[in-house]
């Protein structure tokens, strides 16, 4: 059995690059420490988001001698992962994530989870106890590897120093390409510490790993010839569109057949959405097609929406459809719904394709003139609205005046609840990569993390989360991190005092019974809790609160014009409801489009007053 050499002291002077070589034979004998940081940078890797342990800090000795990578300090490991998402999210790189052992390495699964569930190509490295305390419950152990084995795409327990170089550079490359993920690498403290003169491979050949496949011509000229045929074709958009950086290609497809487009939560931003909607909400989130998508599909998971609209649910809930699936990921084709012709192949691909043969064929499409007018019926009995009150600010209408002082060029994050749809439904995006969503997992906490990450990635643009109250106190502690490193991700929290979503549901099912989903004080301790303004404060981030309708537009205007990090905390009525949405397990027939009144009866249920 081949040995390991015995770990020795970290020497390394700062002024010693890590990497001294593109591939090849290092010159010099590294710790296994070195070795990991020295790949990282090899990979392109800029920054790293990282919390020190026992069982990593000798990672961390290395880090501070790199000249490539900046290492940011979250306060919690799961911010520092959402912090990853975000930054891969924002650009299309592979965010990478450290954390230490036990406890340290367990923080960071919701965030891996994550990431799998919403293909974010995600590297997160953990340290570990050393090799011969394994499985005897050592302080700080828990089986990370085992653990996370449901929700990555791949994962490692590095066992010999010198197979560092080759698993950092595989685990790139499996988390960027195909449908991208996650993946582990976790790393024995004797290990790190652990000394060789490391070989970097120039590239790898994994076994049974396949490029990305790509359509043959014969099943995209059977889905023209499917389109020739329709009465009311339309494409529905995931974030796959992004992920293979085809946003130009679906806008040239959908403009040359004419077909509308609508997206599911990760797909927003995918085909470029509209001028704002007319005053007070009224109006669909976008005109007729083809050149503007007409509405957005809101929806918590691809199986559950929560929310959606009316003419989007009337289509997509058709008994009739015929569903063509282009899908890069075999497993996830007939996994929901059954697909009449499925396409194996990168999506980018297809559609670059589909749009070669429609230029050589050279031949007018049909203009669906009907289904149009039927779309613009839709939208014209079924708007995105929202009621307004004299002395009340409504959660929507801080979203359309965040869109319009922002001319829709901001990257917005979000936390998970109403206040994630509300930015779904009333920001309009006109690029890729500007909405950050756990869509799929949906992570409280996500939102304000996930804005820093993208700021830190894309420091020109303006960052900005929308939030509840309730998610964003889940990673509060990350005011520290843009304090500290000086990130001016902005956050609005639209404070309703209530777990809002859930608070929804309760009002439409449940007789408005509250089973534990108000966050204020009780009664008779009455006064706005937590004092988010004091809170900012103590982490050095400025703040205010905004009650009144004439403050906000001044108040976003001073979050917006800010050098630093900024908060507002934005009061709103708790009583205000995501519409339309669709109940679980329920069809488009039970869709519900109106707010409550008193005396409606909703499932044999009246309505209170």
């Amino acid at each position: 059995m081949k040995k390991t050499p015995k770990s020795k002291a970290l020497k390394t002077p700062k002024t010693a690059p890590l990497s001294d070589a593109p591939h090849g034979r290092s010159s010099r004998v590294m710790t296994g420490a070195e070795i990991l940081v020295a790949a990282l940078e090899r990979e392109g890797v800029d920054t790293i988001f990282a919390y020190p342990g026992g069982a990593s800090m000798t990672i961390h000795q290395a880090l501070t001698h790199s000249k490539k990578i900046r290492t940011i300090l979250p306060r919690h490991e799961q911010g520092g992962v959402f912090m990853a998402e975000g930054y891969a999210r924002a650009t299309g790189k592979v965010g990478v994530c450290m954390a230490t052992s036990g406890p340290g390495a367990t923080n960071l699964v919701t965030g891996i989870a994550d990431a799998f569930m919403d293909s974010t190509p995600l590297v997160a490295i953990t340290g570990q106890v050393a090799r011969a305390m394994i499985g005897k419950s050592a302080f700080q152990e828990t089986d990370v590897f085992g653990m996370t084995l449901p929700v990555v795409k791949h994962n490692y327990l590095v066992m010999d120093v010198n197979d560092i170089p080759r698993i950092v550079k595989e685990a790139f490359l499996i988390a960027s390409t195909g449908r991208p993920g996650p993946v582990l690498i976790d790393v024995p403290k004797d290990i790190q510490g652990a000394t060789t003169q490391p070989v970097f491979p120039k590239e790898i050949k994994l076994r049974g790993f396949v490029t990305p496949p790509k359509a043959d011509d014969l099943p995209l000229h059977e889905i023209l010839g499917l389109i020739e045929k329709a009465e009311r074709p339309m494409l529905y958009v995931g974030g796959g569109v992004i992920s293979s950086e085809a946003t130009a290609d679906l806008k040239k497809f959908a403009e040359s057949t004419n077909i509308p487009v609508t997206t599911t939560l990760m797909g927003i931003g995918a085909f470029p959405e509209p001028t704002p909607s007319p005053p007070n909400g009224s109006g669909c989130t976008a005109p007729s097609m083809p050149t503007k998508p007409w509405m957005n599909a809101i929806s918590s998971s691809p199986s559950a929406p929560a929310s959606t609209t009316a003419s989007q649910a009337r289509s997509v809930n058709s008994p009739k459809r015929t569903i063509v699936h282009i899908e890069v990921d075999n497993a996830e084709i007939n996994k929901n719904k059954t697909v009449h012709l499925p396409i194996l192949s990168d999506v980018g691909y297809a559609l670059r394709r589909l749009n070669e043969i429609i230029a050589k064929e050279n031949r007018r499409r049909k203009t669906f003139p009907a289904w149009h007018r039927q779309i613009a019926e839709w939208k014209k009995s079924f708007p995105l609205h929202y009621h307004t009150e004299p002395d009340l600010i409504m959660p929507q209408q801080i979203v359309e005046e965040l869109y319009r002082l922002t001319k829709g060029e901001a990257i917005i994050s979000v936390g998970v609840g109403q206040h994630q749809m509300w930015a779904g439904q009333f920001y309009d995006f006109a690029h890729p990569r500007s909405f950050l969503s756990s869509s799929g997992l949906g992570s409280m906490g996500f939102g304000y993390p996930a804005a820093l990450g993208a700021k830190v990635a894309c420091p020109k643009r303006q960052v900005i989360d929308i939030d509840g109250d309730g998610s964003f106190v889940m990673n509060i502690q990350e005011l520290a991190t843009a304090a500290a490193e000086d990130i001016p991700a902005k956050a609005i929290i639209i404070n309703n005092q209530h777990l809002g979503m859930v608070v929804q549901w309760e009002d439409r099912f449940f007789k408005s019974n509250r089973g534990h989903t108000y966050l204020g004080l009780p009664k008779e301790r009455e006064r706005m809790y937590p004092d988010f303004v004091k809170i900012c404060e103590g982490f050095g981030v400025p703040a205010e609160q905004v009650i009144r309708p004439q403050d906000l537009i001044p108040a976003l205007k001073r979050m917006l014009e800010s050098k630093t990090a900024y908060v507002l905390d934005i009061l709103v009525p708790y009583t205000e409801h995501v519409l339309p949405m669709i109940p679980a397990g329920k069809t488009v027939k039970d869709i519900i489009t109106e707010p409550m009144k008193k005396g409606d009866t909703i499932h044999g249920a009246e309505v209170p007053g």
